[in-house]
């Protein structure tokens, strides 16, 4: 894959390209059932990645037409391939940068953005940037996690150290692995009016295989990825790595638990 402009903590191979569309499509009903779009409206998708969300946001609401956006030709020619193998037509794509997106003021309806604010290292500019494309009585939907959130038993200091790393590694990027929590007061700063934050939980036990095997391949496959990083910033050393990989795992057995949560945010631009 050609270089990403933009750091990016998990990076770009086809392994996390797989991973994102897995999780696009595990997690669309939680995420995503109460976003719907009036047929007509023009909506801005902010930094589309792969397409895992653009191709539920499309379906969703077949009358409304997106204009999805990311900085990354790779990622968009994989999220073109996605759509067209979808047989979705109510998307166009076009290359941009979020910070310099290229459309007049007052563009479009609504703005749509996932998991895109936890990478960057200045999401109020980003957010004003936005608000600057929608017309008024426009909504903005902004969906984050929260590495924070991460509960689990058995409790373990070593799975804690090993998402701890993530964290760290994503600070040091300049992003903020723990945005979720800050939602509600970022689009209040920015300008938004009736901002209403949403938390969406999973929760996974025995009883639940499905949402095991969400956690194995969406959060812990996250955190895995980033194992040569960590290492290679004197963060963790190997065994506790190993320990600690093995430990969340260890939560998804069959008398484990673990949870984690989402946060949803809307707004209106008023003015």
């Amino acid at each position: 894959m050609v270089p990403h402009p933009h750091p990016y903590v998990h990076g770009h191979s086809d392994t996390e390209s797989e991973r994102l569309h897995y999780q696009a499509t595990k997690l669309g009903d939680l995420l995503h059932w109460d976003t719907r779009y009036l047929p007509g409206s023009r909506v801005l998708e902010a930094a589309c990645g792969v397409g895992g969300q653009t191709v539920i946001l499309a379906k969703n609401s077949p009358g409304a037409q997106f204009v999805s956006v990311d900085i990354s030709s790779e990622s968009l020619r994989l999220a073109e391939r996605r759509i067209r193998e979808e047989h979705i037509e109510n998307v166009v794509f076009q290359q941009g940068d979020i910070y310099h997106l290229p459309f007049p003021p007052e563009s479009f309806d609504h703005i749509f953005l996932c998991f895109l604010l936890e990478h960057l290292p200045d999401p109020p500019r980003a957010l004003k940037e936005m608000k600057n494309l929608l017309k008024a009585g426009g909504t903005i939907t902004v969906i984050e996690g929260d590495h924070g959130s991460a509960l689990f038993y058995p409790q373990s200091p070593h799975a804690l150290r090993v998402i701890e790393c993530l964290v760290e590694l994503q600070r040091q990027m300049g992003g903020n692995a723990m945005i979720g929590r800050e939602l509600w007061h970022l689009l209040n700063d920015a300008g938004f009016s009736r901002v209403a934050v949403s938390p969406r939980q999973v929760y996974a036990d025995s009883s639940r295989p499905e949402y095991i095997e969400g956690v194995r391949n969406i959060f812990i496959s996250m955190v895995k990825g980033v194992r040569d990083q960590a290492l290679a910033a004197d963060l963790i050393d190997a065994d506790s790595w190993e320990r600690g990989i093995r430990d969340l795992y260890r939560t998804t057995e069959k008398d484990g638990s673990f949870a984690y949560t989402f946060f949803k945010a809307t707004g209106v631009k008023s003015r």
